[in-house]
């Protein structure tokens, strides 16, 4: 069974990211984040955990979750402004 974390980081505890790619807040990475929401679903799934176990556990899933969706809507947002570039440049070079 996965232990419940308190990591204040993921929660956004910590200061600032410097990584235009990382969200704000977060030490953790997308593929981290995902991968213990997966064990943290595992466990809720599998049962066996006292109630105040449970709460945890789902109190954890919801701050990973809320990590990697910043991380999705990071991702997003470069794509978006990488394609918006490019748009750009071909208009640029239409009207030459």
């Amino acid at each position: 069974m996965a232990k419940a974390k308190t990591d204040d980081t993921a929660a956004g505890g910590a200061a600032g990211a410097t990584d235009a790619a990382q969200p704000e807040g977060s030490t953790l990475g997308y593929e981290q984040a995902r991968d213990e929401l997966i064990e943290v679903v595992r466990s809720l799934e599998a049962g066996g955990t006292t109630l105040e176990e449970s709460l945890a556990l789902w109190e954890r899933g919801e701050e990973l979750a809320k990590v990697c969706r910043r991380w999705l809507d990071g991702a997003r947002a470069r794509l978006d402004a990488a394609l918006a570039e490019e748009d750009e440049a071909e208009a640029e070079a239409a009207a030459e």
